[in-house]
């Protein structure tokens, strides 16, 4: 990752910061160039930088076997990697792969730390956004045993048209399929079937939204109740000046 200096939030998360905070944070951070595929944290790993997504979004993955792995999150300029240091978790719990290239403010996490210990409005958008993080993982868990295949899919190409700010994916069949907990096979059926409605074209991992509004209706109820959860609960970090 190429690094220079940044000056402007482009983040929803610190936007939220008083104007005079969110300065002063933003002082402290880099910006990166965040890479297709490259991985930000493996397993295990001691956490060493925060990440705020101005563009682009990173995904994370939890291993479940030698073969098997499962998206259970997903994170863009809604959002930050890393937010579990402030909590007091320094070791990484999942993968965190950049799924849609782009860029981010980084931080390292040992002054992360430091800044929420010292500054409230921090601690507390933080602290509502790991509230609302734990609330939409188990939405997910709930949504990947009980939905169908082709409505978890138009659910996650909206998140992901959302983070990218883009009608236009690329993400690959192997993705697609950890992504939805299923095999490859089921990723193309699910993908034709929405293909089949006009609602997207599907072509070598080239995915293009041509129908929002018939998308959104595709899709499971998770989508929309994902997005209210994550307004009712930020709405209250609006409130700095």
């Amino acid at each position: 990752m190429s690094v220079e200096k940044y000056t402007e939030a482009e983040n929803q998360l610190l936007t939220g910061l008083s104007s005079s905070y969110r300065a002063e944070l933003i002082g402290c951070c880099s910006h990166v160039q965040l890479a297709f595929a490259s991985s930000l944290a493996e397993p295990g790993d001691r956490i060493r930088y925060v990440y705020f997504p101005t563009a682009g979004f990173i995904s994370l993955v939890a291993k479940l076997d030698d073969r098997s792995q499962l998206e259970v999150g997903i994170i863009g300029d809604e959002g930050m990697l890393g937010s579990s240091v402030m909590v007091g978790g320094h070791v990484c719990a999942q993968r965190a792969i950049v799924q849609a290239g782009g860029s981010a403010l980084r931080m390292k996490a040992n002054l992360f730390e430091q800044h929420c210990q010292r500054h409230l409005e921090l601690r507390r958008t933080v602290g509502r956004y790991i509230d609302v993080t734990m609330n939409q993982l188990a939405q997910t868990a709930a949504c990947t045993g009980y939905h169908p295949i082709e409505g978890r899919l138009a659910r996650w190409l909206l998140m992901s048209r959302d983070r990218v700010h883009s009608q236009k994916l690329h993400l690959t069949q192997e993705f697609l399929a950890y992504m939805l907990g299923v095999r490859r096979v089921g990723v193309t059926a699910a993908a034709q079937a929405l293909q089949d409605r006009g609602l997207v074209t599907y072509s070598r991992g080239n995915i293009r939204i041509v129908n929002t509004a018939g998308l959104e209706r595709a899709s499971c109820a998770c989508y929309v109740q994902g997005k209210k959860m994550y307004e009712q609960t930020m709405r209250k970090t609006r409130s700095f000046g």
